[in-house]
């Protein structure tokens, strides 16, 4: 019945919901593109030194040690900048993309087979998209605490701070406590956050179709998954793995894109083999990441509202009291 809803709105809406994607696509591409490209600038001079004591090690027959003297640090600190200004850009279009579907299901819920324009699909779903985008940032934030944990226990039982776990090195074989606490464990906080974020996944849609605020919303989202937290997790995992499988696929397809890039870096780098490598490498990811909006989100968020009108046909009515 859900998958049979969401094909059914995705048949009467596509039309304007691609064309919004395609902008929405198009506007990130163009915005990421620039912060990346900010970032490439501002590392220039570190990958430029980076060569420069590279090529020194290899004048004296030293084994090479490019990053040395800070200049990992420096990059670090970039990389950090530009990740936080890409997450900045994701939480927009998601909330973007989910408040545009969910309008374009109550629309033709409520309107039937009337049709939906660019224009109409956005002037209605334009008075949400500022409370949509702190919905987002309040549900990764509780995701983010529960991922963060994952990795401070991974962090702490690699420092062998942990009573009764030794730290494992390089070539040696890992004790069975080492593998549970610095295994399996994180693997299951990991996991933990992945559930605490499909108990939010209607939390836009909760919020466009009660024009509430975007705390009501998320409470309402975990009060509404809470009802049917099974059904939810299995529809999550399988979005979830529609995602990666996506993802997969495109990063793979994106390889003959990185080559061509990295030739242009070359190029305009006089041929520094480390700030091509580092373009090289995050190429196939980013490109994978910009066609996901028009590949398999519109699925996704399709089925999201559909699922939250489910979960709200769920709740129990309460009667009307007798005169």
């Amino acid at each position: 019945m859900l998958i049979r809803e969401t094909l059914r709105n995705l048949r009467l809406t596509w039309r304007p919901l691609y064309r919004l994607t395609l902008l929405v696509t198009g506007l990130t591409t163009l915005a990421g593109s620039a912060v990346v490209g900010a970032g490439f600038l501002l590392s220039w001079g570190t990958f430029e030194e980076v060569r420069r004591s590279a090529d020194q090690d290899v004048a004296y027959e030293d084994p090479i040690a490019a990053y040395i003297d800070g200049t990992m640090e420096n990059l670090q600190r970039v990389g950090a900048g530009v990740t936080v200004l890409l997450l900045a850009l994701a939480a927009g279009v998601v909330a973007v993309l989910q408040t545009a579907y969910t309008v374009a299901f109550e629309h033709a819920s409520e309107e039937g087979q009337k049709s939906l324009s660019v224009r109409v699909l956005w002037a209605r779903m334009r008075p949400h998209l500022g409370v949509a985008y702190w919905v987002q940032w309040r549900v990764w934030l509780r995701v983010g605490a529960v991922g963060f944990l994952a990795l401070m226990t991974s962090v702490v039982a690699d420092s062998g701070e942990v009573p009764g776990v030794e730290r494992t090195l390089v070539g040696e074989t890992a004790t069975w406590q080492y593998r549970l606490v610095g295994g399996v464990l994180p693997i299951t906080i990991a996991a933990l956050a992945l559930l605490v974020y499909f108990r939010h996944c209607v939390a836009t849609a909760a919020l466009v179709t009660e024009n509430s605020s975007s705390k009501a919303a998320v409470r309402r989202a975990w009060a509404l998954t809470k009802r049917a937290p099974w059904k939810t997790y299995g529809i999550g995992l399988l979005l979830a793995a529609a995602v990666v499988l996506a993802f997969v696929v495109l990063r793979y397809a994106a390889g003959p894109v990185s080559h061509v890039l990295g030739l242009g870096m070359l190029w305009l780098s006089d041929d520094n083999p480390y700030i091509t490598g580092v373009l090289v490498l995050i190429t196939p990811t980013a490109v994978a990441l910009l066609l996901l909006p028009l590949v398999v989100l519109p699925f996704v968020c399709s089925v999201v509202a559909v699922l939250y009108r489910d979960l709200g046909a769920r709740e129990p009515r309460v009667a009307a009291p007798v005169a």
